[in-house]
């Protein structure tokens, strides 16, 4: 066994996570460093293996059923056997307000998904540092007491002893009082030390009417992909590189500190007014933007920074890194590499998009959703050849919630390609259903619209297959829609996907098609049978006459390549003849109908439209 290993030896570490393939990688790297590693699959299992023996630290994920990570952290702190084990929570949720939760129930750090295994690696040591520090002086003071007692009479002798003991533990107290404050990587401070400084400053500001302070906090753009395309050694070296540039834009009584990953806080101390945070936040932008020389090569990086200006309103140090965390989101989604000031309007705006996130998580389990379904037309016969189905959401207290506003947030945070399986398995089951109660036609399809998280999603054929297989459905009566943004994300890949799913006779379009991306020169690989023109050149098309010429490029291309287009957005008579003229071959919009439940498909069918 190497040195290294021997560090290690016997610490007992329990892995806490539901996910198989988290527990495999923390087990992977743990044991190879000559960790002890035990696993559980959930809190009751952690609880019973706390009980059988006590191990010297534990990893525990936030998000699991049943009970989650806090509630397990809660029991444990409760438990005097096990109050003083360190747990780390492990957690996929990137959001500031949960951090600071598993700091309040007792969690001593926090390790964000996906992992890396040097900060897995280097947190797991620091913690495991501290509680062995902890010992060691736990057994110096037993020690100290025992020597004074045993040589009271040989007072001159026991003095200097003592005396050199005394300074061994305040070297050892001031070590670990530096680690604890202190970021291992980059010697700035961390999150510890900036909170304490914080809660210092707002103190000041109930008693001194002048004080003001600033609190920037900032997130380097883009910083997954140095990691990923440069390795993380280099991902380190810049780290430490932007730390020590940052360092130099501050005064002594401002604190630099890195709060994990790649991002950073930074108080400024005593402000004038927002003016001078500002020119502060256009410096390090400046700072930040110029190039890094690392050991083996140059890199160029941006950041994004979160300004909130200290107000009496505040009164706790996790107020002010939330509200300087949503700004700096705020710039991100302005473009990047800019900074923006807090406005009590972002608070609000974050409480409705938390508040819409957990609706949606409960709206999946309980299936609050329903599919309504919109007619696409034959320009041709005039008749009806398919649906389109189009999610809607059923909220309790809401009413119906508008995709515009629910869509965007779903495919922010992955649940999109849920909600996009419950749809596909909705419609597949009823085009069945309509099929054998003889309301439709056999040539009648459904087509369904694949996000592009589902499209890159493992599994993606399976689901698709089941969808139609387990009820008899004919593969030829659906149709899956996939925007050109997913498409142009591995064109290789999709290439194959789109073949495989061809070879099963299932019909591909390419939705919202000619908004933008460059999907011209690859459309001859690609084994689609329809093209979807984007309901932004219909719209403008009677008072756009060059939107006529695009349309008709369009169709051209799709009648050239062996394709059919479908026109989006139709709304009036004038738009349908000019579609019609222009060798359109199908059409879509409100202008036939509106998207409708499925019994007034029912009823709109009976009535055997013709236009």
């Amino acid at each position: 066994m190497t040195t290294s290993q021997n560090r290690y030896y016997q610490k007992d570490i329990l892995i806490v996570d539901d996910t198989l393939d988290n527990l495999r990688f923390l087990d992977t790297i743990l044991t190879k460093k000559g960790y002890s590693v035990r696993k559980a699959l959930d809190g009751t299992m952690a609880l019973t293996a706390c009980k059988n023996l006590l191990p010297d630290l534990i990893l525990l994920d936030i998000m699991m059923p049943e009970m989650d990570g806090y509630n397990v952290c809660r029991l444990l702190k409760a438990n005097q056997a096990t109050s003083k084990v360190p747990v780390i929570f492990l957690s996929a949720i990137d959001d500031i307000l949960d951090k600071i939760k598993a700091f309040e129930v007792g969690g001593v750090d926090y390790i964000t998904k996906p992992f890396q295994a040097e900060e897995v690696l280097i947190r797991v040591e620091n913690q495991l540092a501290l509680k062995a520090a902890e010992q060691k002086i736990l057994s110096l003071n037993i020690e100290l007491e025992r020597k004074v007692k045993e040589r009271t009479l040989q007072l001159e002798i026991a003095n200097q002893d003592l005396k050199r003991e005394l300074w061994e533990r305040k070297q050892l107290e001031e070590k670990l009082l530096y680690r604890a404050l202190h970021d291992p990587l980059t010697n700035l401070a961390n999150r510890t030390l900036l909170m304490e400084r914080l809660d210092e400053a707002l103190k000041l500001t109930k008693i001194e009417s002048n004080y003001h302070f600033a609190v920037l906090f900032l997130d380097c753009d883009r910083f997954k992909v140095i990691n990923d395309s440069l390795g993380h050694l280099i991902g380190d070296e810049l780290l430490i590189a932007i730390g020590n540039r940052l360092q130099n834009l501050m005064k002594d009584t401002d604190i630099l500190a890195r709060l994990g990953g790649d991002e950073f806080a930074i108080f400024l101390d005593k402000i004038a007014d927002i003016s001078y945070v500002k020119l502060v936040a256009d410096k390090i932008l400046k700072a930040i933007s110029a190039p890094f020389q690392l050991s083996r090569t140059e890199v160029f990086i941006t950041a994004s920074i979160g300004i909130v200006f200290s107000n009496s309103n505040y009164n706790k140090p996790q107020e002010l890194l939330r509200d300087a965390d949503t700004a700096m989101y705020k710039a991100k989604s302005q473009g990047k590499s800019r900074y923006c000031v807090f406005t009590y309007s972002m608070y609000q705006k974050a409480l409705k998009l938390l508040q819409l996130e957990n609706d949606l998580n409960r709206a999946i389990e309980l299936q609050e959703f329903i599919v309504y379904y919109q007619p696409i037309v034959s320009l041709t016969t005039g008749k009806i050849s398919g649906f389109e189905a189009l999610v809607r959401w059923q909220h309790p207290t809401h009413g119906l919630v508008s995709p515009a506003e629910f869509i965007p947030v779903a495919e922010e945070t992955g649940l999109i390609a849920a909600i996009d399986t419950w749809v596909l398995q909705t419609a597949c089951r009823q085009l069945r259903n309509w099929q054998e109660q003889k309301v439709i036609g056999e040539e009648i399809s459904i087509s369904v619209n694949l996000s592009v998280k589902l499209f890159s999603h493992p599994n993606l054929l399976e689901t698709i297959n089941r969808a139609w297989c387990d009820i008899q459905l004919n593969p030829q009566n659906l149709k899956l829609e996939i925007t050109e943004s997913a498409i142009m994300e591995d064109i290789q890949a999709t290439a194959v996907i789109l073949q495989q799913l061809r070879e099963s006779k299932i019909e591909l379009s390419i939705d919202d098609f000619g908004t933008g991306y460059s999907s011209l020169s690859y459309l001859h690989r690609l084994p689609v049978n329809i093209l979807k023109i984007d309901q932004y050149f219909i719209r403008n098309l009677e008072q756009n006459p060059k939107n006529i010429a695009l349309i008709s490029t369009i169709i051209n291309l799709a009648h050239t390549s062996e394709l059919r287009a479908i026109a989006e957005g139709i709304k009036n008579p004038v738009q349908l003849k000019k579609l019609r003229n222009l060798g359109c071959d199908f059409g879509q919009g409100y202008f036939f109908s509106k998207p409708l439940a499925a019994k007034s498909v029912v009823d709109l069918l009976a009535s055997t439209p013709q236009w």
